[in-house]
């Protein structure tokens, strides 16, 4: 399970589990008592949860009587940016503004600075120019997007059936700059783009054979 977590999901009773949780952290026993299901069930919903990154353990706690202490679970820490549904938004509002307040070349030049300040944060690539193309179509993916490289007489071209920026691209395609730099940043050289825009966009960012 990645991204963005559906209405649904949270409607499920594994969603139920995240949503307590949110309000604190508990031991199984609570959640049971909460959901109204049994302990067992709450046990084997916990372990899908943690392995999918959503829910940790925090320890246990002591309480008055004899035994052992229970376990304690808690959100795990990325799981509130998994719950949020406001990123996309913000970001597509953010980009109109700047583009109502900015010249043009001013919001392109902008947004490439925010893709190399993003790259500087990934671990440095090594390697062949086609090694460092795929780890930065890995590392596309691991954002979001679902890229591949491709090599032919002009050169490398990192090519994807989906955009991991589509929300705010899809209204403003300059948004595609902060994956240019983002990208050139992390292969070295500079990148060219060639994305497909519209409803529906798709990643394409060509590394010229003379880089």
């Amino acid at each position: 399970m990645t991204g963005e977590l559906s209405r649904r999901f949270l409607e499920t009773t594994r969603g139920r589990v995240i949503t307590q949780l949110r309000r604190g952290p508990s031991a199984v026993e609570e959640l049971a008592r909460g959901l109204g299901l049994t302990d067992n069930a709450i046990r084997a919903h916990l372990t899908t949860l943690e392995r999918d990154g959503l829910v940790r353990q925090a320890g246990t706690r002591r309480g008055p009587g004899a035994g052992k202490p229970p376990v304690i679970y808690e959100l795990a820490p990325d799981a509130e940016t998994r719950l949020s549904r406001a990123y996309a938004p913000v970001l597509t509002a953010l980009l109109e503004e700047l583009t109502g307040r900015l010249a043009p070349a001013q919001t392109e030049t902008l947004l490439l600075a925010v893709g190399r300040r993003l790259g500087t944060a990934a671990p440095r690539r090594t390697g062949t120019l086609e090694e460092r193309a795929r780890d930065a179509a890995a590392l596309l993916n691991e954002l979001g997007g679902d890229a591949s490289v491709e090599s032919d007489s002009a050169g490398l071209r990192i090519r994807g059936c989906g955009c991991p920026l589509s929300a705010a691209v899809a209204r403003r395609p300059e948004a595609c700059r902060a994956v240019e730099g983002l990208l050139s940043e992390v292969i070295g050289v500079p990148v060219v783009q060639c994305c497909e825009h519209g409803p529906r966009p798709r990643c394409c960012f060509t590394i010229p054979s003379a880089a």
